[in-house]
């Protein structure tokens, strides 16, 4: 099969990150270091390669970025500070705007205030929504005069409404991401052979990675900071998102009590709060080498994260104690915020990796089982 050569790729990487792959002379240091660079996925060093040789195909075929976890220690020993690390993580954001058809995710990397504009828009549409229409949001409260002397929310957000709402956010982010990851998979096997078996066998591979990340402990630097405050930041937001979409007519209460699920609310805040700030922190220190560049959309992803728990936990505190006003505003700022982050950033911008990554680790396992039944060869599939 023969692979046409990108001469302009270099401009194409660039705004994504990734314009230090001509500073490495592939002596191999960055593989070598690797903890989890195997036979068969021997990154950072193949793929920084395609880059230079301009094969774009089989950069889009390779699932090597997907496979890396950013720990640092390539770009720490990197003889050439060509920052194989990052060339890494740039690469994930080429291929993820690659696999997004809709071009959002292409354009939010790519033009800085464009994906600033994007994110204020979405926010500016929920303001409005609760601006305009008499029969929603403040509209709605001037025809309940009572609503502004004590909490009433049904009286500002119906819960019906805000949970149909929901759902079709839910179904809409859903048919975005399984249909992007759909060209993934296409792209990543296009010309494999692998019989439904090998897809079968190692289907539970896709939902254990995909819940837990193990794979991220077999690195070796700073194994269980990494992975615990991932845990925290995915179950925290996994929390806040089934409270909010399945579990919302529990979850809204009306007046300024406080329901059972509240407790679950206060796990999701503090993982959310915690674990942003200390990642700010870590990006604004620069002291680690997965912290010393950040892209507009790193920022965007925790600020966004960290507003959302924010205006959560205030919305309930004036809820609680009886500030109307505080309350309903707090709403919509809370809104304000998910809004961007549920509908760009997670099916088109960083939040993707948490389907993305799992696939990849799934179809690297297909693909080597699909080799074992070729040659009857044992399995290389671990983990």
């Amino acid at each position: 099969m023969g692979y046409r050569l990108e001469t302009h790729l270099d401009k194409d990487l660039a705004p994504f990150g990734g314009e230090t792959f001509n500073k490495c002379f592939n002596c191999g240091n960055c593989t070598a270091v690797c903890g989890l660079s195997k036979e068969d996925t021997t990154f950072p060093r193949r793929y920084i390669r395609y880059m230079q040789l301009g094969l774009k195909d089989k950069m889009m075929e390779s699932i090597d970025p997907w496979l890396c976890y950013y720990c640092g220690d390539c770009s720490d020993t990197c003889p050439r500070e060509a920052e194989p690390g990052e060339l890494m993580m740039s690469s994930r954001r080429w291929l993820t705007s690659l696999y997004d058809w809709t071009g959002l995710s292409r354009l939010m990397y790519r033009n800085n205030y464009m994906h600033v504009l994007l994110m204020t828009v979405m926010a500016l549409l929920v303001f409005l929504a609760f601006i305009v229409p008499s029969n929603f949001g403040f509209g709605l409260l001037a025809q309940h005069p009572e609503a502004m002397e004590t909490v009433m929310l049904e009286k500002f957000t119906p819960v019906e409404t805000v949970h149909l709402a929901d759902w079709l956010l839910a179904a809409l982010v859903s048919f975005f991401l399984l249909s992007n990851a759909g060209r993934m998979v296409y792209k990543v096997m296009k010309g494999q052979k692998a019989s439904l078996s090998a897809f079968l066998t190692q289907l539970p591979r896709l939902i254990i990675h995909g819940v837990s990340q193990k794979r991220w402990k077999e690195c070796d630097k700073d194994v269980w900071k990494n992975w615990i405050r991932h845990i925290f930041l995915v179950t925290g937001y996994a929390t806040m998102f089934l409270l909010v979409v399945v579990f919302l007519q529990d979850f809204q209460v009306n007046d300024s009590s406080v329901h059972f699920t509240s407790y679950f609310g206060y796990y999701a805040t503090a993982a959310l709060l915690f674990v942003t700030m200390w990642m700010m922190i870590d990006r604004l220190r620069m002291r680690e080498q997965s912290a010393k560049k950040s892209h507009a959309t790193d920022w965007s992803f925790l600020i966004l994260l960290f507003l959302v728990a924010l205006t959560g936990i205030l919305m309930h505190l004036f809820r609680i104690n009886n500030w109307p006003m505080g309350t309903y505003t707090m709403y919509m700022l809370h809104l304000m915020a998910d809004a961007p982050l549920i509908l760009l950033v997670v099916p088109f911008g960083k939040w993707s990796h948490l389907i993305y990554r799992p696939i990849a680790v799934y179809l690297q396992a297909v693909k080597e089982k699909a080799r074992e039944q070729r040659v009857g060869a044992p399995s290389l599939v671990t983990g």
